[in-house]
Order: structure tokens, then sequence, then C-alpha cells
């Protein structure tokens, strides 16, 4: 039986490995916020120019934070940057200023009901990566507070001694106050696997779990923590039993970690010499670096939505041009596949109104939108084929449901053509055109439209939920979203055989292709190429090069043979568990009481 003070916590795993260190619980006291009501025109003046000096003050501390990133850690400045485009966004200054004027009410109440309104766009978002970017508002908004009333200082900045980080979240501002050296890992109450906490501490090779909801309010500093980047654990003061098993967790990762990093840029050629090529999905051109550092042989998805969903501004032409362009370039060769604009239902376009709709994620979004929105499509498009001519550049639409949309968008295509040829601009002519697999009717239809295409790719993410009318944010059922389903394996394979008999390749760039467990079975599906998180390839190129096609084309035979999930996950797990049991997750979950 194990000792009462031993606890366990569940959260997400946002960087992998094992940290066993004393808690250093750090705090960012909440600021008290006062309501005033203003009294004339005067007052209300006063109340706006002091508001802009805060923000005044709260960019010059950012851009300080900013030019202080050295070594490694500037890859990652574009997180700065990110708070420093919030600070000029309309939705948090101006309507701060338009409440002042209208309420005749003090800035700090001003502010915080700005916030509010702002919070209101995010409740409904499904997408991870921009539901957590609300996270980035609620920071900075906390440092312009601080500077309203003059508490600009933080437990932060006193964070001296080794030890684990714990926090109500962090911010890239926070973490680069502090000496990193020092920090063994990072646990928080808030975040997910792409909120900055994860960005920084993946930056650093630090473990961190996030999302863990209440842990500041079980860890006491001192208390001896584990934290399991790998499997999302927190064990809170472990028995000895515990800390043995993971001691020797934390030196097998140590050293199997090693062992893939050095070999991440070798090819991932099976064991029976089929190249597979394996790529990184990224949403900023700042990642770059970080996913050729990992092994990256190629950008297997850009996705293009954060330069409409961090600025009230639509981007122009020009911009996402020089952005495209950078990348291309970094990439020295290496192919990118720049998604256009896969925004609508329950993203947020900044300038772009869109009507609510009842059921958002069957309603005007993807390429249906860019249709719609046929100027701005194109406008993205002419900025992908200026780049095509600094590299290998190739572009890809989103959700097409059949031929006559994909036609449609290959028209527009063809219109943004015609227009730089007039103005004498630069383009590859043979830059390679595909499309997302990521609707049954795609699936339905894969052989007529890979008549049109260069490629697909499928998106299993989107796939799975479509096929098995799941919500994937909804509790109630998001323990049916399952990638192993037949009906998702034999959408699969049926995309591939279609792809295959046009002579044209197929690609995977949904999570399932970063899923070591389940990486031979793709292979055995025929999959040409596989693209995921940065932190995913090492360990999956290392799968692969273990990997015999051949065998894995019989078991995939076998695996479309079962009638349900579980009988496929059963299967693979013991077929992986005899060919290569150390490639198995490190992590688990000790038996013992949950907190």
């Amino acid at each position: 039986m194990k000792p009462a003070g031993q606890k366990i916590m569940h959260g997400v795993g946002a960087s992998p490995g094992i940290a066993i260190g004393h808690a250093l619980h750090v705090g960012r006291h909440p600021v008290q916020v006062v309501y005033r009501h203003l009294e004339d025109a005067a007052g209300r003046r006063d109340e706006i120019e002091r508001f802009d000096a805060a923000v005044r003050a709260t960019r010059e501390h950012l851009t300080q934070v900013r030019d202080d990133l050295h070594g490694p850690m500037t890859d990652y400045s574009y997180v700065i940057e990110a708070h420093l485009m919030i600070l000029s966004d309309k939705m948090i200054s101006q309507r701060t200023v338009d409440i002042i004027r209208e309420q005749s009410i003090n800035a700090e109440w001003a502010l915080n009901q700005a916030v509010s309104e702002a919070a209101s766009f995010f409740d409904h978002i499904q997408d991870e990566y921009i539901r957590a970017r609300f996270a980035d508002v609620e920071y900075v908004t906390d440092l312009i507070l601080r500077h309203l009333v003059g508490a600009t200082s933080t437990a932060l900045d006193q964070l001296e001694g080794k030890g684990v980080v714990v926090a109500h979240d962090l911010s890239p501002a926070d973490t680069t106050s502090m000496d990193l050296d020092w920090v063994m890992g990072f646990v928080t109450d808030m975040g997910g696997p792409t909120s900055h906490t994860a960005i920084m501490a993946q930056a650093k090779a630090i473990p961190a779990v996030v999302g863990l909801r209440r842990v500041t309010a079980e860890i006491n500093s001192g208390d001896l923590v584990i934290v399991d980047g790998s499997a999302g654990v927190v064990v809170i003061n472990p028995d000895e039993d515990t800390l043995h098993d993971y001691r020797d967790r934390q030196e097998a990762y140590t050293l199997y970690a090693q062992e893939i990093l050095t070999k991440a840029h070798l090819p991932a050629d099976t064991a029976d010499n089929h190249r597979v090529d394996v790529g990184a999905n990224i949403e900023l051109a700042e990642e770059v670096s970080t996913v050729l550092t990992y092994g990256a042989e190629s950008i297997g998805l850009y996705r293009t939505e954060f330069f409409y969903i961090t600025q009230k501004t639509r981007p122009n032409e020009d911009e996402l041009f020089l952005n495209f362009k950078m990348v291309a370039e970094r990439l020295e060769g290496r192919p990118v596949t720049i998604r256009t604009l896969d925004i609508g239902g329950d993203k947020f376009l900044s300038d772009v109104g869109l009507p609510e709709e009842i059921n958002p994620a069957l309603g005007l979004r993807g390429i249906r939108f860019c249709l719609k929105e046929r100027e701005l499509f194109k406008e993205q498009l002419r900025a992908v084929l200026r780049a095509s001519a600094f590299g290998r550049v190739r572009v890809m639409f989103p959700l097409i449901s059949g031929v006559d949309e994909l036609l449609q968008a290959k028209e527009v295509l063809e219109e943004a053509r015609v227009e730089l040829e007039e103005r004498g601009a630069a383009y590859d002519p043979e830059m390679e055109v595909g499309i997302m697999i990521e609707v049954p009717s795609a699936v339905a239809v894969a052989d007529l439209l890979a008549d049109h295409v260069d490629f697909f790719s499928i998106g299993t993410n989107d796939l799975i939920q479509y096929s098995l009318a799941i919500d994937r944010v909804n509790e109630q059922v998001a323990h049916l979203y399952q990638p192993m389903h037949p009906a998702v394996l034999r959408m699969i394979q049926q995309t591939v055989a279609a792809g295959h008999q046009a002579g044209i390749p197929v690609a995977m760039c949904g999570e399932m292709a970063g899923d070591p467990a389940a990486v031979p079975l793709l292979l055995g599906l025929g999959l040409d190429h596989l693209s995921m998180n940065a932190l995913a390839i090492p360990r999956v190129k290392q799968m692969v090069r273990r990997t015999s096609r051949e065998l894995w084309t019989a078991l995939a035979a076998e695996a479309l043979g079962f009638a349900t999930a579980t009988q496929v996950i059963e299967f693979v797990h013991r077929e992986l568990a005899k060919q290569f049991p150390d490639l198995l997750p490190l992590g688990g979950d000790p038996a013992g009481d949950e907190a």
C-alpha cells in the first residue's frame, strides 16, 4: 500500500522526458481591479492617456525581452512578436479606449471588459492551436494591468535554485527571466501541447506537463515531484518504489533520446529498403530551424491561418509572399507544402465577417469559404506562386469534397498565374498541386480526383471526425474518436490505392502520422510520406528504419479484416511488442491514488 502522501495527476504531455526534483512554486499574484466612474470628458481623456502610457510601457518591456533572447532561444522570438501584435490589436487596445469613452469608467475596468468580450470569440473554437492563443491575450492584458497599477514585479523575478517550476501559467517573457539551465521541468495549471509554455519547454528540451487545472493547489514549494512529459503524468511526493521506478525510466529515456537524436538526420529507409519521406507540420516560419534540427526532410503541411487570426487587418499579398519565400529559402531545396486558407466554421477571421452558423463544422469553411471569397483566395495563391520561384513549393487545397470544387479551385489558380504573367512576376510553372483528403466523399471519388492533382495528403483529424460523426472536443463522445477504427483504415487504404493507380504519391499529415504505434501499419497500408509535429520525427524515423514494409503490408491486410477498433489496437500492439518492445512508450502511470 502506497503512503498517503503520494499523489498522481494527469495532464497534457507538452515536452517529453522525465524530471525528478523539488518543486519551485511560483505565482503571478492577481491584480486587484477597482471600479471607478469618471465624471467628465477631462477624466476620460486622462484615463485614456494613462491607458496609452501603460500600453507603451508594456511594449517597451516585451521589446526588451525579445532583444534579450540569445543563442537557440532567438528562434522563438516570434512568440514575443505575437504578444507585441496583440498590443496593437483593435480587439484589445481600441476596444478598451472605446469602453472608457462610452461608459466613463476607469482603464482597468474597461480593459477587463474588453478581454471578456474577446473571450467570447474563443469560447466555441475547436481548433486547439487557435484556442490556446487566448492565453496570450490574457497574459498581455495582465502586463498592461500591472503597469496601470504599478505592480510589475512578480514572484518569477526572484526565482532561484534548481528544481521543477510549478505555476498557474508561464509566458515566454516569464521563462526568459529565468535561468533555464536550473529548471528541471515545468508543471502548470493551464496550457496545451501548442501553448507557448510547451513551445519554450521543447526549445530547451525541458520535460513539461501542462493543463493540470489545479496542480498549483496540490503542490507546495519543496515537495518532491516527478514530471513525466512523455505520458503527461505528475507524481507528487512519490514513495520509494515509484521513485526508484522513475529513476530507471529517466535513465532509459535519456539514453534513448540521445540515440534517436544522433540518428534523426538519417534517411527513413525501411529494413527492406523502402524510402519514406518524414516531414513536419508547422504554423509559423520561425519553426523551420526547429523541425530541421529534429530531422525533417520536408514541410508536409504549412498551415496559413495564423496570418488571419492574429491581427485585425487581413494580410496582403506581399506580406504572405515574403513569409512563404522565407520558408522556401530556409528549406534549401526541401519541399514545402503550403495549405491554402482553411478557415471558417470554428475559426475567427479578423476582418472577414462570417455569419453565425448552427453547425460550423459542416458549414462555410476550407475550400468552400475560399471559393466564396475568391479575391482573398486568389491573393493567397499569387503569394504561393511567387514563392515557388525561390524553392520547391507545393500548394494544397483543404476540405475538397468532389471534382467540381477541385476544378473551381484550379481555375482560380490559373487566374492567379495569368495575373502574375501580366505583371512579369516569376513563378514555377511546374508547381505541384495537391488536395487534402479529409471528408468521406473525397475518399469515395479519390480515383476521379487523382486525375487532376499531383499528390494526395490525408488529413486524419477531420477524416475521423467526419466519417465517425465525432466532435473531438465534446467530452461526451471524444472517447469514440478512434484512428484505428476499421472504417478509417479502409478509407486510408482506398485513398492510397486510388492515388497509386493514378501514379501519384499519398501522404498523411494528421496526428495519426506522428504516432509511432500507428506508423508500421500506415506503411503497410502504402503511405509514401508522413508529416507530423517536430518532436515526433526522430522516433518515427527510428521506427521506420526498423520496420519491414513487406511484413507490415501482410499485417495491414490482416488488420483490415477485424470488425472493431479494439481488435485492431490489440492486434497492432501485440505485433509491436513482439518486433520492437524497446520503441514502445517509456512513460506510464504507476498504480496509486489519483489526486
